[in-house]
C-alpha cells in the first residue's frame, strides 16, 4: 500500500465504541514532506483517525506504521519521542501558565537531565540544556510572531492567539509529523490566512510532514498536496485536491446533490 518514501502508513484500521463504528478498514499512506488533509462531514471519523495515529485511541484492528515501525500499541508519549506532534480541536493549553512555559512543556520529552542532576543546576549540564531548549523555543516564537505575548498568561489570550500558541507547543516537540485538528476553527478570515501561511511554511521551510483536519474547503484545496475524504468512518475518496473536488461521491456526501447538479463545484463547508 505504501511507497518507499512513506513516513506514515495506516493499514486497514477499524475502531468501534460499543455498537458504534467510528472507522471501518481505513487505509492510506503519507509521504515524507507531504501536506495531507483529511476531510469529511461532521461525524465522519476524522478526529477518531487522528486519535488512532497519536495514540489516544487504540484501534480494534489494523496497523499504524511510522517510518516502517509498528506503533499501533505504543502510548502517546512514546509516539512523541518517535516524532509525532499534535494539536487539538478543543484547546488543550495550560491556561494559568505563560505562553513561554506552555511551549516549553512541548520540549519535556527532549530533556536529558533528571531531578537529581537538575538539583546540581550550575554544576551539571542542566543549565546548558535549558538554554539550548530556550533557543529552540525562541525560534518558534519568532516564526509564529508571538514575541509580544510570550510572557502573557495563556488563558487571557484571544482564541486565535491561543490556537497559535498550541501550534507552537506542537512544533516544540520537533515532530517529524505534526497532526493538526481543525487549526483554523473559530477564526476570522485574517486569522485563517495567517494560520494557513504558518502551516505551509512549517511544511516547506521547517520540513515537517503535516496531517490536517480542516472544514474550510477553500484552505484545504489551496494548500494540500493530497486530500482524503471520510464518510461514516469509511474512506470514499483520496487524491489530488482537484480530483477530490470533482469526485461525484464527495459532492453527494457534502451537499447531497445529484451527479448532474453543479458538476464542477468543489465540496462546500459543513
Amino acid at each position: 500500500m505504501g511507497s518507499a518514501d512513506s513516513i506514515l502508513e495506516v493499514c486497514s484500521v477499524s475502531l468501534g465504541f460499543g455498537g458504534l463504528r467510528a472507522l471501518t478498514e481505513v487505509s492510506f499512506s503519507v509521504a515524507q514532506g507531504e501536506l495531507f488533509s483529511i476531510i469529511g462531514p461532521n461525524g465522519a471519523g476524522k478526529t477518531s483517525m487522528l486519535n488512532c495515529i497519536s495514540g489516544r485511541y487504540r484501534p480494534n484492528s489494523g496497523q499504524i506504521l511510522l517510518e516502517g515501525r509498528d506503533i499501533t500499541s505504543l502510548p502517546p508519549d512514546r509516539r512523541a519521542v518517535l516524532g509525532l506532534g499534535r494539536t487539538f480541536q478543543n484547546l488543550a493549553l495550560f491556561g494559568h501558565m505563560s505562553v513561554l512555559d506552555n511551549i516549553m512543556v512541548g520540549r519535556h520529552h527532549l530533556l536529558k537531565n533528571n531531578f537529581l542532576t537538575g538539583a546540581l543546576y550550575w554544576l551539571s549540564g542542566a543549565r546548558r540544556e535549558e538554554l539550548t531548549h530556550r533557543r529552540k523555543v525562541e525560534e518558534i516564537i519568532d516564526f509564529l510572531e508571538i514575541g509580544p505575548i510570550r510572557k502573557a498568561t495563556a488563558g487571557t489570550l484571544s482564541y486565535g492567539l491561543r490556537k497559535r500558541v498550541e501550534l507552537a507547543r506542537a512544533m516544540a516537540v520537533e515532530p517529524k509529523i505534526i497532526l493538526l485538528d481543525e487549526p483554523m476553527a473559530g477564526m476570522n478570515l485574517e486569522e485563517k490566512e495567517d494560520m494557513a501561511r504558518y502551516i505551509v511554511d512549517l511544511n516547506e521551510e521547517w520540513g515537517m510532514t503535516v496531517i490536517m483536519i480542516e472544514h474550510d474547503m477553500g484552505v484545504v484545496m489551496d494548500i494540500s498536496n493530497r486530500v482524503m475524504v471520510l464518510e461514516f468512518g469509511s474512506k470514499i475518496a483520496e487524491g489530488l485536491p482537484a480530483e477530490v473536488a470533482a469526485n461525484e461521491r464527495v459532492k453527494v456526501a457534502y451537499l447531497g446533490i445529484d451527479n448532474e447538479d453543479q458538476p464542477n463545484s468543489p465540496p462546500g463547508e459543513t
